[in-house]
Order: C-alpha cells, then sequence, then structure tokens
C-alpha cells in the first residue's frame, strides 16, 4: 500500500491490540546483525515507522508497539509516523490526545532505551498552496507537533511540499513562506525542520534545494529519501513505473548538502539481498561522502515480503555495505 492510498483510507482497529499475538513479530529466535567487516559504520540505525504501517493499519499491532518492535530488531532511533496515531488525529481534543501521544511515546522509548529523533507530519494541510488561509491552516497544524517532538527529545519534524499547484514560481514563493515561519517557530523549540523529497516539485532535487537555499535558516534542510524521486506522482514513489523521475542518485547527492536525516526507502529485493531497484552501496558512498555521521532511517515499503523481514533485510543491506 502507498501512502497516498493508507493516507486515504486508513482504518484502526485500536490502540490497545498488542503485538505479542501477531506471529510474524513473535519469533523467538533473536536476531543477529551480521558483521561482515571490521570498520564501524559511520552511520547509527534507526526505524522509520512507516515500515510497520500495513500492521498498525490492519489491527494486527498498535502504534505504540512501535518501541519494543524496533528494539527487538537492533535498531537505535525511532523516526514516528503522525498519520499512524488515530487517537491523535481523530481526537474531538487534540490537544490532550497529543500529551498523551507523547507522555506515552516517551515512557517506551525509555523502557527500550531508543532515541526520539523526529516525527514525519502528514495529513496536517498543504504547506504549499497558493491560497493563503490554506497555507495559514497548514503552519498552525503543524505546531503542536513541533513542540510535540521538543517534548519527546527529537531534533526535528519532517513536512511535505509536494503541493498541487503546476506553476513552479508559486510552489517556491507558498514553500519559502510556509518553511520560514515555521523555522522561526521552530527555534524556540530547538526543532529542525525536514523537507522531503515526496512527490510534485519537492523530487526535482534542483527545485527543493533552490527552496531550502532561499530560506537560508540554520534549522531548515533535508531528509534525503533514497526512493521518492517520482515528480509526477504525489507522494514520489519510485516503487512503480514512473514517466518523470528525477535520478535518485544526483538527487541524493544535492539534498545531502542540508540533510538531517537520511531515509534508506526500500521496495524488494534479489537474491543476493540487493534491494531491486537501487544500489546501495553506490548510495552510502554518497552519504558518507557528504561527511555525514547521523542516523540511516530504514523505511520498508514493499510487498513480497513481510514487514518484518522487509526491514531486517534492509537494515542487513546497509550494514553490508556499511
Amino acid at each position: 500500500m502507498n501512502r497516498k492510498n493508507f493516507l486515504s483510507n486508513l482504518t484502526f482497529a485500536g490502540i490497545g491490540i498488542s503485538s505479542l499475538g501477531i506471529s510474524a513479530c513473535n519469533s523467538s529466535k533473536k536476531k543477529v546483525i551480521p558483521s561482515s567487516t571490521t570498520k564501524k559504520p559511520f552511520f547509527k540505525l534507526s526505524l522509520a515507522q512507516w515500515s510497520i504501517h500495513k500492521m498498525i493499519s490492519e489491527g494486527k499491532i498498535s502504534p505504540y508497539s512501535f518501541a519494543e518492535l524496533a528494539k527487538k530488531w537492533n535498531f537505535e532511533g525511532l523516526e514516528y509516523v503522525n498519520a499512524l496515531y488515530k487517537d491523535v488525529m481523530d481526537a474531538s481534543n487534540k490537544s490532550t490526545a497529543l500529551n498523551q501521544f507523547i507522555k506515552k511515546n516517551n515512557q517506551l522509548a525509555q523502557q527500550h532505551d531508543l532515541k526520539n529523533l523526529l516525527i514525519m507530519i502528514d495529513g496536517e494541510g498543504d504547506l504549499s498552496s497558493e491560497e493563503l488561509s490554506t497555507r495559514l491552516l497548514a503552519i498552525e497544524n503543524h505546531k503542536p507537533w513541533i513542540e510535540a517532538a521538543s517534548e519527546m527529545g527529537c531534533h526535528s519534524i519532517r513536512v511535505n511540499l509536494h503541493g498541487s499547484s503546476d506553476n513552479i514560481e508559486a510552489w517556491k514563493t507558498s514553500s519559502k513562506d510556509s518553511l520560514s515561519i515555521l523555522s522561526d517557530y521552530a527555534l524556540n523549540y530547538n526543532i529542525n525542520i525536514l523537507v522531503e523529497n515526496h512527490g510534485g516539485f519537492s523530487s526535482n532535487a534542483d527545485f527543493l534545494m533552490n527552496v531550502i537555499n532561499d530560506v537560508n535558516k540554520n534549522n531548515c534542510g533535508t531528509l534525503p529519501d533514497f526512493g521518492n524521486f517520482c515528480i509526477s506522482k504525489k507522494w514520489g514513489t519510485t516503487s512503480e513505473e514512473c514517466d518523470n523521475e528525477y535520478d535518485k542518485y544526483l538527487g541524493v547527492k544535492k539534498l545531502m548538502q542540508k540533510a538531517f536525516a537520511v531515509s534508506a526507502k526500500s521496495h524488494d529485493f534479489n537474491g543476493e539481498g540487493n534491494e531491486k531497484n537501487i544500489d546501495y552501496e553506490r548510495m552510502l558512498k554518497i552519504v558518507e561522502e557528504a561527511n555525514y555521521s547521523g542516523y540511516i532511517g530504514v523505511e520498508y515499503e514493499g510487498t513480497e515480503l513481510s514487514e518484518e523481514a522487509g526491514t531486517i533485510a534492509t537494515r542487513d543491506l546497509l550494514l553490508k555495505y556499511a
């Protein structure tokens, strides 16, 4: 399921469901990270919650099982997805629900000795809209998540700028305006505002870097995603045929200039364990040459493997070339 379809069709069966009854997550065998090199990885491993969105949307696990699974699968950091928390997104009193979200996830991260890193924000409005009222509402909707990220000890929130306009200049103007306002607001909370290449104009690395550089704020940067460079799709996914794709390797190289985080997107793997459409060895060289030493987040979005198996395969592929 791609993100677009998920956000429009997400149903949630209840946040109290335990992950202990799910066979895909109930293996008694301890996962062992392979050691194919004596060189210490230049990055740390984090888990993007989107990797388990199917299990959550199908009601098999609670979104609050995130930290438990990340620890089980040998990750060190957590990258939350706000849209997976229907108890917050659909709450009649969102402020109260968000406080509970913060409290629960802080307790779980501490319990499992994991680091809260960022919150990926979807479904809170169009920050690139040409309509001022629409844009201002989206900005206000993002502010509570900035505050939440700060209280959780995160370094950033990730926002979207795919927009809905065909006018590149209007998109740039609106995007710069929203990023400037949010970055100034986030500065008071020691939070960075990150833009992911995530469809539309934002999947064109030249356009996106033009916006980021013109905003020119120390806490405004990028979250390069290995696989979201399809300009002709709202969410940028390259898992299917794309008629207008920006070169992914050139794109990541350009976005790394202002990167605060990195997303290792994966879909399907060949018999050697390599991603079928993304050269991970090449990608990691680009990331390392940018002198990046932070977390790389695993974001499995495939269909051939289960979410657990795909997540672990992506983790191991990163370590293979680390």
